[in-house]
């Protein structure tokens, strides 16, 4: 049960942006940035990052939702493999780099070494590309604690991230008219 009142027909992060639209507005347009907007990585790619910080920090809804995402714009189930162990998951040697620096940061930005960096410039990451998956990887846990702070609702139908999935893929984040009708 959420700790305030929010439309039951749009849970997680989705309800809580309904309910302060001033405060998602900017919020939204971020994400659409760093998750859509032009880069050298892909937005399966970006998706994986938003993922496995999800993941990391036990927010069911964020890691579901972000997880069929990825898996549908990279055509292939890599989200669950991510997650269970970023060094054996069939991505680059450089998104293994750049998710060790995301699941660093999600536990706290200081954990990223030099090391860190060095590992995933050799393995070919940009500067744009490093700034990126920290700034994603600090997003994304705002919006976990944001989610799981106030006790969004979190849908236990598989079927239902795959919608919000297909929404998300198809019209990215800024806000549009009968947005969530799919739901």
């Amino acid at each position: 049960m959420p700790y305030i009142t929010l439309s039951e027909k749009l849970p997680g992060i989705t309800g809580l942006l309904d309910y302060r639209k001033d405060t998602a507005q900017p919020i939204r347009e971020l994400t659409q940035i760093l998750l859509r907007g032009p880069s050298t990585l892909t937005e399966g790619e970006r998706e994986l990052i938003a993922t496995v910080v999800s993941n990391g920090n036990g927010c069911a809804f964020c890691t579901a939702a972000h997880a069929a995402i990825a898996d549908m714009l990279l055509d292939q189930p890599l989200a669950e493999q991510v997650c269970t162990d970023i060094q054996s998951a069939q991505v680059s040697d450089k998104m293994k780099a750049l998710l060790t620096i995301a699941r660093a940061v999600q536990q706290n930005g200081r954990n990223v070494t030099p090391e860190m960096v060095a590992t995933a410039k050799a393995a070919g990451a940009t500067e744009m590309e490093l700034h990126d998956t920290v700034l994603i990887a600090a997003l994304f846990s705002l919006y976990n604690r944001y989610v799981d702070g106030l006790a969004s609702v979190t849908p236990s139908d598989p079927a239902f991230y795959q919608r919000l999935g297909v929404i998300l893929k198809n019209k990215g984040y800024l806000p549009s008219e009968n947005r969530y009708a799919e739901l």
